[in-house]
């Protein structure tokens, strides 16, 4: 039987794998230099949990999560996105009760949704996201905001775009809810039956529907921004206002509602701008979800946050024909001809990478010829070639690949002779 990557999922080669490591370590440096310390949650989750966070008239809730029954009767999910679990953390672990507040969190690993599987979206998926519980200062929208976008620049993007909108307060949303059911329940029977369960349930729902987006009521809707109360505008301006003090450009689109029903205030989304990028340009997306911590067992927090998809940040850079420097290359490649040559360069070898040095060799029994291209092909600045003639005067030969030298070194006398080179 022939076995086969699930569909919807993929195998991380070695010629990719360190170029996402590449991508992990510029999050990594970036969330210290802002402070926010790395959280990790378990892959699934209760049920539960989603349903009350994300929202059960969502397309996350409804049709992708991938939830199972335990052996202990228990309803189970693999998680679809990541800032129910932290906050599940935050209160359960009691964060909210720590002497620095904000808890600035990040975190990084597999999400699992079933979708149909485009360019760069996976049914499992990377995820980067950070999360900013405990304070309502719009100041954090705007540093949250501000490491996204440091993290795809210091990638290397350039062509992006930033889009914001308010979903404003609970009384905001209220007033446009209401318009929005009496726009839409007159002609509600055109539409699919998603949208019609989610007409009383949570009209702003329909405006992100993919079926009916093209529909000419649509286009009519009632715009959120008219229903923003004073307090909600307040906040927008000085969200902007914290943007445009960090120098941060923006757009704002009043038809933006991303697709949780957690978020409230603040909503932001990052596009690629990148002519080669495809149709669908998000890369990020994020925004405050107040009351979140609440709605699940905890305290008064506000938080805001976003997640980025890995795949979708490489494809990125696919399209704007950007690349890291060259895969890390080896700095020793040791060569041996004989039995007793094989066991002083496996001692050869140990000692270096006790010194620190990237080192390898030959394990195949290949000829001197192959072995030398092997070196070549790792791309090895040294090699160090033990033969019977060597082991016998206690001596290694050392080729610098660079220049094409070669001295002979006391085997005594290799490994500090290499770390000189190396430097």
């Amino acid at each position: 039987m022939n076995f086969k990557v699930p569909r919807g999922t993929q195998d991380i080669l070695p010629a990719q794998s360190w170029k996402w490591q590449r991508v992990e370590a510029i999050m990594r440096d970036i969330c210290e230099l802002y402070r926010y310390k790395e959280i990790r949650t378990p892959i699934f989750e209760q049920t539960e949990l989603f349903l009350r966070t994300v929202g059960d008239t969502t397309d996350i809730v409804q049709k992708e999560m991938y939830t199972f029954t335990d052996r202990g009767d228990r309803s189970m999910t693999l998680r679809p996105e990541g800032t129910a679990p932290v906050v599940r953390s935050f209160v359960e672990n009691k964060m909210f009760g720590y002497a620095d507040q904000p808890v600035k969190l990040y975190y990084s690993g597999p999400m699992f949704r079933y979708e149909r599987q485009q360019a760069g979206r996976y049914r499992q998926f990377v995820q980067f996201g950070v999360e900013a519980i405990g304070s309502d200062d719009p100041a954090i929208d705007a540093e949250v905001i501000s490491l996204a976008m440091e993290v795809y620049k210091r990638a290397g993007l350039s062509d992006l775009k930033l889009v914001l909108n308010s979903l404003g307060d609970a009384e905001s949303r209220t007033a446009h809810r209401e318009a929005l059911v009496a726009h839409f329940r007159p002609h509600i029977g055109e539409f699919c039956k998603d949208c019609q369960s989610r007409l009383e349930k949570n009209p702003l729902r329909i405006l992100d529907c993919k079926v009916d987006r093209d529909h000419p009521l649509m286009a009519s809707a009632p715009s959120l921004p008219d229903y923003l109360n004073v307090p909600s505008k307040l906040y927008f301006n000085q969200v902007q206002s914290f943007l445009e003090d960090a120098g941060i450009e923006y757009e704002i689109d009043p038809n933006l509602v991303r697709g949780l029903d957690y978020y409230n205030h603040t909503a932001f989304e990052i596009m690629s701008t990148s002519k080669g990028f495809g149709a669908i340009t998000t890369l990020c997306g994020g925004g405050r979800y107040n009351g979140l911590s609440e709605e699940i067992g905890g305290p008064n927090a506000p938080g805001i946050g976003f997640a980025m998809s890995i795949e979708r940040l490489l494809l990125a850079l696919d399209a704007e024909e950007k690349s890291f420097e060259d895969e890390p290359s080896l700095d020793v490649y040791v060569v041996t001809l004989g039995e007793e040559a094989h066991r002083k360069g496996f001692q050869l070898l140990q000692q270096l990478r006790k010194e620190g040095v990237k080192a390898d060799m030959d394990f195949m029994d290949r000829k001197m010829k192959a072995q030398m291209k092997s070196a070549d092909r790792h791309e090895a600045k040294l090699v160090c070639i033990i033969a019977e003639d060597e082991v016998a005067q206690g001596v290694v030969q050392l080729k610098n690949m660079g220049d094409g030298t070669q001295e002979q070194v006391a085997a005594t006398a290799i490994a500090g002779k290499i770390k000189e080179l190396l430097k």
